[in-house]
């Protein structure tokens, strides 16, 4: 009887134990994720794509650089003499055509001396450059401040070019430029840069109306920084910064029933958030997108979101299907995701200390950020 009672109780301490170490493993893993230093030494980098198997990092100050296995000495692309860089200027938007390969066609969005955002078409020299005299006008359009420039530009699945604009700065939106449909900012712009000039596709939701920019896609945004579809699905996430309380992300689903799916309203400068902002009070008619997430301003949650992406690697699994984003003041870096009930659920990812300016994918799906302020790209990893 004692040896079976010494059994029985060697079964519960094993049962224990064993419960404990998967529970202790389990939040560990939870633990682990961590940057890895991938490059260094850079100038304020803004963007992270990928081509291939490589990375692209665009500095603001006016370079792209290649990351391949190490940092490449040589630029992509070296057009500082043309941008006007400091504050929210600069280098700030680079997309690869998506049939790169036989056109050697890339898109970048900058900041010029006449204080105007270009949009411009550069064409490959060799495999390592781009040409610094390719360049073609694609749109341009001027800046009435110095902040607010937006910046994102980012092929969808349907091949047109999107490009993410703030209002034009200042504070509060003075030329209400976020709701005016007569002008390209505080919007999300849509063009087919398949031949130049651009067209605007047959199902842009403003298509042949007098008085309005065909071009515009989405509106009532502040400064978008950053957008991002979803390479699974096609949803479409905008991180919109606030003005002083709040921050959120936006979302639009690939497939809706809605016709037309463009003409989104995202509220600003009518609200911030889910809050009035101009007018106080009886904002919103109903006819407004409200965020899916959103955040106030905190000492620790920040003041400035960074957009990122839905996570669709293989290394962090846990994380799939994810949306991953940050706050560039914080450092703070969160993980959203619907639940079954179609809420979503925002869980705190990693406090990494660093002054996040975007995040980026790579051909695997594995995310990368950017150390504005210390020059450096980490990759996640456990």
């Amino acid at each position: 009887m004692l040896y079976l009672a010494m059994l029985k109780h060697t079964h519960y301490y094993i049962f224990l134990w064993l419960f404990i170490f998967v529970a202790c493993k389990a939040t560990s893993q939870a633990q682990e994720i961590k940057f890895m230093t991938v490059a260094e030494s850079l100038n304020q980098p803004v963007v992270i794509s990928y081509e291939g198997k490589r990375l692209f990092i665009v500095e603001q100050v006016g370079r792209i650089r290649i990351f391949d296995h190490s940092l490449v000495t040589q630029p992509f692309l070296d057009i500082m003499a043309k941008v006007k860089s400091g504050g929210e200027m600069g280098l700030l938007g680079l997309a690869f055509h998506p049939n790169y390969a036989e056109n050697g066609y890339v898109f970048l969005n900058y900041t010029n001396y006449e204080d105007k955002t270009i949009i411009a078409r550069f064409t490959r020299l060799d495999d390592s450059r781009l040409d610094p005299t390719s360049e073609v006008e694609v749109l341009s359009f001027a800046q009435p401040f110095r902040n607010h420039n937006g910046g994102q530009l980012a092929f969808g699945s349907d091949g047109y070019l999107y490009i993410g604009t703030g209002d034009g700065g200042s504070g509060g939106d003075p030329l209400d430029s976020g709701q005016g449909l007569n002008t390209l900012l505080g919007k999300l712009l849509r063009i087919n840069v398949d031949t130049l000039p651009y067209s605007i596709p047959d199902d842009n939701p403003f298509k042949g109306q007098d008085g309005v920019r065909e071009e515009i896609w989405a509106y009532g945004l502040r400064n978008p920084w950053r957008f991002s579809f979803d390479r699974e699905t096609g949803d479409l996430y905008i991180a919109d910064v606030g003005q002083n309380a709040y921050e959120e992300v936006n979302f639009q689903p690939a497939h809706s029933q809605e016709a037309p799916q463009g003409a989104k309203n995202y509220g600003w400068r009518l609200m911030e958030a889910e809050e009035c902002y101009n007018p106080s009070r009886n904002c919103n008619d109903g006819t407004l997108v409200l965020p899916i997430i959103s955040y106030e301003h905190s000492s620790q949650n920040g003041s400035s979101i960074t957009g990122g992406y839905v996570y669709r690697g293989k290394a962090l699994s846990d994380l799939l299907g994810s949306y991953i984003f940050a706050d560039y003041v914080s450092g703070k870096i969160w993980t959203a995701k619907a639940d079954s009930a179609g809420q979503w659920q925002v869980k705190e990812l990693l406090r990494s200390g660093a002054y996040i300016s975007t995040f980026g994918e790579d051909a695997e799906g594995e995310l990368y950020v950017a150390d504005h302020q210390r020059g450096m790209i980490y990759k996640l990893v456990r």
